[in-house]
């Protein structure tokens, strides 16, 4: 069964960190750009960070740029989401996603994973 799983979801306090990973099966990811998407309640789903399978280029939502790092490590298949100084609005179901064009998170994508939930507060 091909699919992506996602993990490390929890509550945490303000300021406090979360490191998120994203492992495939049934796939290798090592030619996939990976995306990490999160919802909040009531809003849509909207892209937090990417990292390319060419180069590793990675890009970040404005809001997560310098406390979020997204990284691969292609020998365990897993891509994680470093969440560091996690405020309460960084609170969302939180999603990890696979393109196999490997250069962008953009388009429809090949993979989605079920989500694992962050809850920042106090």
């Amino acid at each position: 069964q091909l699919q992506l799983v996602e993990s490390g979801g929890g509550l945490v306090q303000p300021g406090e960190a979360l490191r998120l990973s994203c492992v495939a099966s049934g796939f290798t990811l090592d030619y996939y750009a990976i995306g990490w998407f999160r919802q909040a309640p009531g809003e849509e789903r909207v892209g937090v960070a990417c990292i390319s399978s060419s180069d590793g280029n990675t890009k970040y939502e404005d809001s997560v740029k310098g406390r979020f790092t997204i990284s691969r490590d292609n020998a365990k298949n897993t891509v994680y989401l470093q969440m560091n100084s996690l405020k309460p609005e960084d609170t969302a179901v939180y999603y990890c996603a696979a393109w196999v064009q490997g250069s962008s998170c953009r388009g429809p994508s090949d993979y989605w994973g079920e989500g694992t939930l962050v809850t920042v507060s106090s």
